[in-house]
């Protein structure tokens, strides 16, 4: 194992210490404040983003209405996924994004490759469990968050 190797695991393991949720070797696919996405803790299955503007119309008689363009509307990202509790990351994913959301706070969010999309808040984390244990707890947990872009204008 190389220096570098052993360097990068306990720069993880230190920072795995203040995010929560650890996400291995795998790769980061999404990061939303201090959670990570990735195939070891909780993996979206698609990503859909709906980018809105507002077009407001005022009524001509004899013609049709004339838009006038007031600004960008919501930009809003929803994450479908699937968590197997048992095979990787444990139970407390959808626990930590709620926590997120409890926070009452934008959080940055940060793309696969480094690219950072702004400030963004979780409006919703939906969850459905199946396959039950005797004890109750699920074997597989499907998700869906939907989160919101917040303003960056001050």
């Amino acid at each position: 194992m190389s220096y570098r190797e052993i360097a990068t695991g306990v720069l993880d393991l230190l920072a795995n210490q203040f995010n929560g949720n650890d996400s291995g070797n795998a790769p980061v696919l999404l990061m939303l404040g201090g959670f990570k996405f990735s195939l070891n803790t909780a993996v979206f299955q698609e990503m859909r983003r709906l980018t809105s503007w507002r077009w407001p119309a005022q009524e001509r008689m004899g013609l049709l209405d004339a838009l006038q363009n007031t600004g960008p509307g919501e930009d809003t990202i929803t994450l479908p996924g699937v968590i197997y509790p048992d095979f990787k990351g444990g139970s407390g994913q959808l626990d930590d994004l709620r926590a997120i959301g409890a926070g009452k706070k934008p959080v940055r969010l940060i793309a696969a490759g480094g690219r950072i999309l702004g400030l963004w808040v979780i409006q919703s984390v939906e969850e459905v469990g199946s396959n039950f244990k005797a004890d109750g707890t699920p074997r597989k947990q499907e998700f869906t968050v939907t989160i919101k872009k917040y303003s960056d204008a001050a």
